[in-house]
């Protein structure tokens, strides 16, 4: 009879052990499965295609005079000397209606290049120059592949007369791809060859700025304070319990609390990074309160003791022994609880920073958006170029994640102390 259960007992282990392992590869299998087709379909992203064009800055065309001014330039039309620069390369090409899908090759900013290298050198006035202009986003993605071109034309975003000419062009080698650095400088656009992340970073960067100045020190003061100060009655029970409750509580409601106390009340600026750190701010604090009392009771009582009994006050004991033992699982708290408030959207939804913002923010109460927000209105946008631009971002929020979980673990181990 024993031995029966105990084989039942043994079988029934196997099968348990058998089913954590299953549950175990299918979790890789779908996180591998999502990773692949993130960093597939946005490595891409991160390249940009060019045509190499020779530019004859034409004074008289463009209406400027020898000592121009900034205000000068912002008149001159630079778009039109673009598409002289291309009308030369297919010299055949008499019809307008050839020539207007021609000029679709090159994006419709291209204007900002060439006015930015006359702006850089105003010796380049009447004299002729290469550039390397941007294609148009349809040609971008061309150029990388991610188009059919053997569709019929009805299904494709390009006629063959513009495949023909485009052909032609990569033929003589004046088409190439290089690694989009403005990706990171640039806020955002209707285009997608010029739409950036540089706005949505700077904007994640000042909220996450706010949200530690503001949650850090008043989450280590109250968790300090709980754990070591506060007496045990129903009133610090009540709030603890609060405190649980709002490290669960979906992120929304604080977006909600921080339009109706934050804007409504305070009237400070909508859609604006102050608001938004302030708001992440509120999310993130209950995580770094559990964090940090958690830490805090983990550090042995016969440290507290021995300090007590060689004389130490009470406030000497928790500064001066308590909290740098408590220190690693306080900063792995506050990072995880950061790593978190970066990717929220919802909450910086309510308030505003879901603008279409263009100017990179200099200050936190400048408009602006969120990376996490700029990937919500880039995944709605019907432009096919904002496929891999999407993709993009999600894999510099994922490596940014990443970092701040692998800053996490290793603050741990090095100030971790074992008794």
């Amino acid at each position: 009879m024993n031995n029966k259960l105990n084989v039942k007992r043994k079988s029934a282990e196997k099968k348990f052990i058998l089913l954590g392992r299953v549950s175990i590869l299918l979790a890789f299998v779908f996180l591998a499965v999502f990773l692949f087709t993130i960093f597939k379909t946005g490595i891409s992203g991160f390249y940009k295609s060019y045509i190499k064009l020779n530019i004859f800055f034409d004074s008289e065309y463009l209406e400027l005079p020898k000592d121009y001014s900034d205000s000068n330039l912002r008149h001159a039309d630079f778009q039109g000397i673009a598409n002289k620069a291309i009308y030369k390369l297919f010299p055949n090409v008499k019809e307008s209606s050839d020539k207007k899908e021609l000029r679709k090759i090159i994006s419709s900013y291209s204007n900002l290049t060439i006015k930015n290298a006359l702006r850089n050198d105003k010796a380049l006035l009447n004299k002729e120059v290469s550039l390397e202009i941007p294609l148009n986003s349809v040609f971008n993605l061309l150029n990388k592949g991610l188009l059919d071109e053997n569709l019929p034309q009805e299904k494709r975003n390009f006629t063959d007369l513009q495949l023909s000419f485009f052909n032609q062009l990569k033929n003589k080698g004046l088409i190439s791809k290089k690694f989009n650095w403005d990706f990171f400088k640039t806020g955002d656009s209707r285009a997608p060859e010029k739409a950036g992340i540089g706005g949505a970073l700077l904007g994640s960067l000042f909220s996450m700025i706010i949200c530690f100045l503001f949650s850090f020190p008043i989450g280590v003061a109250t968790a300090i304070y709980l754990e070591e100060y506060a007496p045990k009655n129903l009133f610090t029970e009540f709030i603890e319990v609060n405190i649980n409750n709002l490290a669960a509580i979906p992120s929304i409601i604080f977006g909600i609390l921080g339009l109706s106390i934050l804007i409504d009340f305070f009237e400070l600026p909508r859609g604006t990074t102050l608001v938004g750190g302030l708001v992440l701010s509120l999310m993130t604090l209950p995580v770094i309160i559990v964090s940090c009392r958690a830490a805090i009771k983990a550090v042995p009582p016969s440290l507290k003791h021995a300090a007590l009994g060689l004389g130490a006050s009470k406030t000497q004991v928790v500064f001066h022994h308590v909290l740098p033992l408590a220190l690693p699982g306080t900063l792995t708290g506050t990072i995880i609880g950061l790593a978190r408030a970066v990717g929220e959207t919802a909450p910086l939804l309510m308030i505003g920073m879901v603008a279409f913002v263009v100017n990179l923010p200099k200050t936190p109460l400048e408009q602006s958006t969120s990376l996490p927000v700029q990937i919500y209105l880039w995944a709605e946008s019907a432009e096919q170029g904002f496929v891999e631009k999407t993709s993009a971002a999600i894999i510099v929020i994922l490596l940014f994640l990443f970092a701040m979980n692998f800053a996490a673990v290793l603050f741990r181990n090095k100030f971790e102390k074992r008794w």
